[in-house]
Parts: C-alpha cells; structure tokens; sequence
C-alpha cells in the first residue's frame, strides 16, 4: 500500500536534452537540403568526429561527464520517493491509508475546531506534523499545548505513524483585548 511519487524530474531533464538534440539535429538537416546557410555544419562536425582520437583529452572529458551524468540520474530513478499514500496500519491482515492531501485536510478542520487558532496550515514533513495558524488572542498561552493535544489523538485516531506535532502560532494583524 505505499505508494510513492513519480521521479519527473531525471525524465523531464532527459527529455528535455533528448529533445534539445533531436532539434538541433533536425535543424541542421532541413538547412542543409535546402541549400541555406547551415546553423550547425554537417561537415564540420563530422570532420572534427573523424579527427578525434580515443586518447584524446576531449573523449575523457565527455566520457566522465556522460558516465556521471548517468550515475546521478540512475540514482535519482532508485532514491525512494515521498510517500503518497500514508500507511495507516502496520497489520500484515489489513493494508490501508490515507492521502497526504486527505491527512492535512483532516488534520487543518480539527485544528480549526480549538478556541483561539484562525487560518491553521498542516505541513507533513518525514513522521512529523506542524501546525502553523493566527490567533486573534494577545494571550496565547496554552493554545499551541491544547493544539498539538488535539492533534495528537486525531492522529492516533486516524492512524499513521507520527513522531511529534509542533504548534506554531502567531498574532493575527487584529488581535482581540482579553
């Protein structure tokens, strides 16, 4: 049940680069039958790829870029991903979870029903939830403790797995006289 993100960064850098050379490519050959002024000579690339040698500096050069280019894209394809979908149980008899956007939008609605906390946001970071909200209260002591309370049994509730719930709140531009 844990599903992961997609890796759409390494394949847009590679399709963007794959593309960028098809272009460039194709460029050049439209030029050439046409008989224009060509951008990328065809014969001057291929003069320079026929002078090039094996032992030549600028081979070692490519060599290490491409072989460490593919090393860093491979390893960006293999590092595991964040999670989609959060496991509620760890039950080998029962596979469930819930959404990151469906966490946080439970999470903000409980942390919205404390007295004294406006415009709550839920950040989800590894195994730990942060509340960040206003409170229109000069006094807000307490609020943040009675927050990560509630929060804290909602998530027991729900189920997944959570290390620490962190408070932070700040006075909202129109604070009331308490």
């Amino acid at each position: 049940m844990i599903r992961r993100s997609r890796r759409a960064v390494p394949a847009i850098l590679v399709a963007v680069l794959l593309l960028a050379l098809c272009v460039a490519v194709a460029v050049s050959l439209v030029q050439r039958l046409m008989g224009a002024h060509e951008y990328l000579s065809y014969d001057t690339v291929a003069t320079e790829l026929y002078e090039t040698r094996w032992n030549d500096l600028s081979v070692l050069i490519v060599g290490v870029v491409a072989v460490v280019l593919g090393v860093v894209l491979l390893a960006a394809a293999m590092w595991p991903g964040r999670l989609v979908v959060l496991p509620i149980s760890d039950s080998d008899k029962m596979s469930a979870g819930v959404s990151r956007a469906g966490l946080r939008t439970a999470l903000r609605a409980t942390a919205g029903t404390v007295q004294g906390i406006d415009k709550p946001r839920i950040q989800l970071r590894g195994n730990m939830i942060t509340v960040f909200g206003e409170s229109r209260r000069r006094n807000t002591d307490g609020i943040a403790e009675e927050v990560c309370a509630t929060l804290t049994r909602r998530v027991q509730e729900i189920g997944p797995p959570v290390r620490r719930v962190r408070a932070r709140l700040r006075p909202s531009k129109t604070t009331e006289l308490e």
